[in-house]
């Protein structure tokens, strides 16, 4: 028997495609319930069914966006023959990513706090340990670039890595506001024009 006020047909993959959507526009505290909703195609007592809760929702929704948005920015990481280039291939496809036509701006991870300042609870626990493992990445490699010798063995790689992943946060609020790919690849350029710099300047104590 089909749970009451679930719509026939109803596809729990599509809504929550559809929730990830609105929460990426309107952030965590924006996004209304008669919002997501409305978009989701379905009535409360079916959201409530299928998800449980907006704070479920939204750690659903911010997994799905994890999981299918971003291998465009990440792919090349680890296939990249330097850090260097590999950083530098994150924040051009940054760049893409963040001023897609058929997408939001930016990225949702990032912008889903800002309109109403960040949730506390789980919702805020999941979007730290979402940004934190994106810096994780860029550290471990970089750190594997001071193994193979293109990074220099006291550059503090989790310094570098959160300056960059600060960078790339800055892009998704330029995008947000409009920013075009054109300019967002104009900042990825004047980051890695200082690559020697950075990573020479930014050093461990010895």
């Amino acid at each position: 028997m089909a749970e009451r006020g679930r719509p026939r047909g109803f596809d729990r993959d599509a809504a929550l495609a559809k929730a990830m959507e609105v929460f990426w526009v309107r952030g965590y505290e924006g996004a209304s319930m008669s919002e997501l909703t409305a978009a989701m195609g379905i009535a409360s007592p079916s959201l409530y069914a299928a998800f449980g809760c907006k704070e479920a929702l939204f750690r659903e929704a911010l997994a799905l966006y994890s999981a299918t948005e971003s291998d465009g920015i990440w792919g090349g990481l680890e296939t990249a023959p330097t850090a260097r280039k590999a950083c530098e291939g994150v924040l051009t496809a940054t760049a893409r990513a963040f001023t897609r036509p058929d997408k939001p701006p930016g990225c949702m991870a990032v912008l889903a706090a800002l309109p109403g300042g960040e949730p506390d609870g789980a919702v805020r626990e999941a979007m730290v340990r979402g940004r934190a493992g994106t810096t994780d990445r860029l550290e471990a490699r970089l750190r594997r670039g001071q193994t193979e010798g293109d990074v220099p063995a006291k550059a503090d790689a989790r310094a570098v890595a959160t300056y960059l992943v600060t960078v790339q946060q800055g892009m998704s609020i330029q995008a947000r506001d409009g920013a075009t790919r054109a300019t967002l690849e104009g900042i990825a350029r004047a980051t890695m024009a200082g690559w020697d710099g950075l990573v020479t300047s930014v050093r461990t104590d010895d």
